[in-house]
């Protein structure tokens, strides 16, 4: 049986429920296609530990890990359109957040401050966010120190508890999280929005036929157009997928390349 994993946005808790109504109803519609699907997600897998697994049916990855190592070794099936602030169709943008009793008014104002990320290898937390500083470095240094949380919720923390001073959010993430648990974001203030780039991207195994690919992209599209899971797309804020390819990606790549080129490949 193939596995499937969603797991990129499931928190706050309404969402991992809502996650799991969506998949039921995608993969019983991939199965009237007359391919094989999994009834459940695998909940075992770590989010990344999906993406390269060659039994991948489905599955969702952050587009900075997709350009700098999973191109060529998984495929493309459709990039979500979410419906959020920040977000542009299937492109999203990141909220550089401070502490609402920051005095900051730009970036700027924030050098020699302390920064906080989520993780290294994100795009919208850390890529985006090094591509919005860059011109602001100096000897490859604008941050007094950069603390890795381990996640949104974590860094969004940090900075409402004065932990950090600053943090670069994804406005999924920050749109969900002001929904469903405001009580995260009552510490926060948005200070500016980094440039967009494809948001994340639903995948498939490189070993996916082109015939099952296809099935992919039509059950996805016909399950968030199903009125009978409204309610359920509504939770997940999705409103529908567009087809991008990976020449599209290439954006996130360039945002990587020029703050290297701008002296700046670290966020420090």
């Amino acid at each position: 049986m193939p596995v499937a994993s969603l797991a990129m946005y499931v928190s706050p808790p309404p969402l991992y429920e809502a996650t799991r109504l969506f998949w039921r109803a995608l993969a019983q519609r991939i199965r009237g296609h007359g391919l094989e699907a999994p009834e459940a997600l695998d909940e075992d897998l770590h989010y990344d530990e999906a993406w390269l697994r060659p039994d991948l049916l489905f599955g969702q990855t952050c587009g900075y890990p997709y350009v700098r190592q999973l191109r060529g070794k998984v495929q493309l099936v459709a990039t979500p359109v979410y419906g959020f602030p920040g977000c542009d169709g299937p492109l999203n943008g990141s909220f550089i957040v401070v502490n609402t009793g920051s005095s900051a008014t730009s970036i700027a104002d924030l050098r020699g401050g302390r920064a906080a990320i989520n993780a290294s290898g994100s795009n919208s937390g850390y890529n985006l966010f090094r591509a919005f500083v860059a011109p602001h470095a100096v000897d490859g240094r604008f941050f007094a120190s950069v603390l890795q949380t381990g996640g949104h919720r974590a860094s969004m923390e940090a900075v409402s508890s004065g932990a950090a001073d600053v943090a670069a959010i994804d406005c999924v993430t920050f749109g969900n999280t002001q929904r469903f648990e405001p009580d995260r974001v009552a510490g926060l203030r948005i200070l500016a929005e980094t440039a967009k780039g494809p948001g994340l991207p639903f995948i498939t195994a490189a070993s996916t036929p082109a015939r099952d690919l296809v099935i992919l992209r039509r059950a996805l599209a016909e399950t968030i157009a199903d009125p009978a899971l409204a309610e359920v797309c509504d939770t997940l804020s999705l409103q529908g997928i567009s087809l991008l390819g990976d020449a599209d990606y290439e954006t996130l790549a360039a945002f990587d390349r020029d703050a290297a080129g701008r002296g700046y490949p670290t966020l420090a």
